[in-house]
This record gives structure tokens, C-alpha cells and sequence, in this order.
């Protein structure tokens, strides 16, 4: 049994886990998201995703991957089978081993089953969180449909997903973070391809 460590650990391959893999792995924290490629954006079609006119929901989670790998987020398609607090952190439990990390960022969709076994507070059938995606436990954030009564949206979960990044990054610099780029950031980045 092997063992992992990260900063981050991500649990979902939607836009919610995907979006906080991003954020985190952009701004310099080591992150893992774990992705069996479950999301239910396979049955939709975006119309409402700002700045997306119209696209559809496999198209838009391959293109999110893409952004996520070119970023070197490590993406372990194996599926978690509990979590738990750890001395300084967490341990993500799979079949194939045991990964570590400070924070955990659970995106599982409506599957609030490891929000339970964490032992998060809930409010009714929805994992409690606050207005930066963490639950009552600390360091351990939950984002889009776990903590949503029916309110299911891709742009609303990525956002959650975002908002629980930058928290985590606030908690490692040790002050209010903002994950905001600028032109010259986008050409240092992609060489000048930025925008074609």
C-alpha cells in the first residue's frame, strides 16, 4: 500500500473539484484531485455558464481537465473509499493506498456519504459549510451539490470550488489571498499564446 503526500487533497472530478484543483495547484500548493470521471456534467449542456455561450458538458469537462493537467494538478482516477483526520491533516483512504494531506476538499455531488464519515455538521440533509466552503471541521471544505438543497449549477459549484482554494491559500500565506491575473501573468504563462 503506497502513501501519497500533498497539500491539497481533492476529492471529485466535477467543476466544484476541478475548480479547486486549479486554483490551488496555479497559486504553488502541491494537489491531487481524485477523478473516476462520475460528474453528471456528462448528461448536461451549458447554456448558462458565464462567458460560455453553448457547450456541451463532456466537451467542457475535457477542456477543464486539460486546464487543471497543464497546471501539473496529479489526477488519480481511483475511487476514495473513506477520510479521515490525520495528525496534521487528513488521509484519503483508496484502494490503491493512502494519501495525506493538510487540507481536503470534498466535490463529490450529492454523495455526502464521506462528509459523514468525517464527522462534518450537516443542516438537514446538507453538509454545513460557510461562506468559504469549510465544514465544521477544520481545513476540510465541502463545495456545489453536497452543500446545495437541489440548487445543482456547474458555474455555482466551480465558484464554490474556487472560494474553498482561496481560503486555503489565505490559511498558507497567512493573509487575505487573491488569485488575480493580469496580461503579463498570461504571457509569462503561455509564451505570448494567451487569448488565441
Amino acid at each position: 500500500m503506497t502513501e501519497t503526500n500533498a497539500d491539497v487533497l481533492v476529492v471529485g472530478g466535477g467543476p466544484a473539484g476541478l475548480s479547486a484543483a486549479l486554483f490551488a495547484r496555479k497559486n504553488g500548493l502541491e494537489t491531487i484531485c481524485f477523478d473516476t470521471d462520475g460528474t453528471w456534467m456528462h448528461k448536461a449542456h451549458l447554456f448558462n455558464y458565464l462567458g460560455v455561450g453553448s457547450v456541451d458538458g463532456s466537451t467542457f469537462i475535457t477542456a477543464a481537465r486539460s486546464q487543471v493537467d497543464s497546471f501539473g494538478v496529479e489526477r488519480v482516477d481511483v475511487e476514495v473509499t473513506d477520510v479521515n483526520e490525520a495528525d496534521d491533516g487528513f488521509t484519503v483512504e483508496t484502494d490503491g493506498g493512502e494519501y495525506t494531506g493538510s487540507y481536503v476538499v470534498l466535490a463529490t455531488g450529492a454523495n455526502r456519504d464521506l462528509a459523514e464519515s468525517l464527522g462534518c455538521a450537516f443542516d438537514g440533509d446538507i453538509v454545513d459549510v460557510d461562506v468559504t466552503m469549510e465544514t465544521s471541521v477544520q481545513n476540510a471544505y465541502a463545495t456545489g451539490a453536497m452543500v446545495r438543497a437541489e440548487e445543482w449549477q456547474a458555474i455555482i459549484s466551480a465558484g464554490d470550488g474556487a472560494a474553498a482554494a482561496l481560503n486555503i491559500l489565505s490559511k498558507q500565506k497567512g493573509e487575505h489571498y487573491h488569485d488575480f491575473d493580469v496580461p503579463a501573468d498570461a504571457d509569462a504563462v503561455f509564451g505570448g499564446m494567451a487569448g488565441e
